[in-house]
């Protein structure tokens, strides 16, 4: 089980003392966040990707992993979001690789589409395309990243003649690919079609949309003949907010969960609570509460946790991340791992993926030979064929 931190880099100001802080404070408390998250002992730092107010996460996310890769020394860097829908396939294949190289294999990342709609025509685009342009693109992303010579033509960009992306991935393998989604099932289809990851961000969502989503992508990841039901690659997302007993944990977060601007004049913090993965409460509630997770998303790889949310100033998000990392992660990470059956697959990182590719192991797009997804294909070409005798 990974367990990390993931920021969407929020500008926002803290209810408690009317301060907000500036663009600068807040890149550089998401700085000492990730090397916060290293020190006491995490797996992973995500970031997101956005272009717009309030939001100060790296509109090109490889910059901060850069400059985190020189900072840090074990902690896998990946992203909370990278737009595949705004952002050049092209682009992204290059940066990635590059920052790849920089990072010595420590960078994944999670697609994801975005859900702010000026963004779209700002490059061109168009929200209401935002699956096909998902679906297109990553097809596109995923060949530059294993082919020398791309030749392409598709909907949403110019052609491509014998076009290499540079540099190649690192060890010839490219970062790890999650794709993310809270409420479109094209997205768990694309994950599973590719024999990749299927991160649900699930913190607006009661448990059973997520049950369902989670259960629709290992239902497909099967049929693609990657691996049985309950080895598919599963990652969840969740904020916390800790304190000695609940009660002084509620009476803490309430200003900020109030007036924050994605949770803000909606529920109640009491109701958001019962109903979302938001855990508010003792450092034993946030463990027995994220355990609970199992029940319904099954023997799943990573756990991102978002506590520098709504305002809270970085003095405040730091201790609430020694915590994590004295009191829960510890927990947390025996508890999965004990509970984890032997055939479930650990988290993939570099080192696991390179050795994959080199026992020739890697995942077949739309499903090997022996998969479910191949033989009903044979039966439909069968069936074509039986239609077009009879037709003669």
């Amino acid at each position: 089980m990974q367990l990390g931190i993931f920021t969407i880099g929020d500008v926002t100001q803290d209810p408690t003392t009317g301060k907000t802080p500036t663009e600068n404070e807040r890149i550089k408390a998401t700085v000492a966040i990730a090397r916060k998250a290293e020190e006491v002992g995490m797996d992973v730092f995500a970031m997101g990707q956005h272009h717009n107010p309030p939001f100060v996460a790296p509109a090109n996310p490889p910059i901060l992993m850069a400059h985190l890769a020189a900072q840090t020394e074990k902690i896998q860097l990946g992203t909370a979001t990278t737009l595949i829908t705004t952002t050049d396939p092209v682009r992204i294949a290059e940066d990635y690789s590059y920052v790849q190289h920089l990072a010595d294999g420590r960078v994944d990342l999670t697609l994801g589409r975005g859900n702010t709609g000026p963004v779209y025509p700002w490059f061109g685009k168009d929200i209401r395309q935002g699956i096909p342009l998902a679906v297109e693109n990553y097809q596109l992303l995923y060949r530059l990243w294993r082919e020398q010579s791309v030749n392409y033509s598709g909907r949403f960009r110019t052609p491509l003649q014998g076009f290499t992306a540079t540099p190649r991935p690192l060890d010839d393998v490219p970062p790890f690919v999650w794709h993310g989604s809270i409420r479109s099932p094209e997205i768990p289809e694309q994950a599973a079609f590719y024999g990749d990851g299927f991160f649900h961000n699930n913190i607006f969502w009661n448990k059973e949309h997520t049950e369902r989503m989670v259960d629709f992508y290992r239902q497909r990841y099967e049929y693609y003949g990657h691996g049985s039901y309950d080895q598919a690659i599963v990652g969840l997302g969740g904020q916390v907010f800790m304190a000695k007993n609940s009660q002084d944990a509620m009476r803490t977060f309430r200003p900020y969960f109030d007036n924050a601007p994605v949770y803000g004049h909606g529920p109640s913090l009491e109701d958001f609570t019962e109903q979302t993965p938001l855990t508010v409460g003792s450092p034993q509630q946030v463990i027995e509460r994220t355990l609970s997770f199992r029940g319904y998303a099954g023997d799943y790889q990573r756990q991102l946790f978002l506590v520098d949310h709504a305002g809270l100033p970085l003095k405040t998000v730091l201790e609430q991340m020694d915590i994590l990392g004295e009191e829960v992660v510890p927990v947390l990470r025996k508890e999965f791992d004990a509970a984890r059956p032997a055939h479930v697959p650990e988290a993939p990182t570099h080192e696991s993926l390179v050795a994959r590719h080199a026992a020739g192991k890697d995942p077949i797009p739309g499903g090997g030979p022996d998969s479910q997804a191949a033989k009903d294909r044979a039966q439909q070409a069968e069936a074509a064929q039986r239609d077009h005798e009879n037709a003669k």
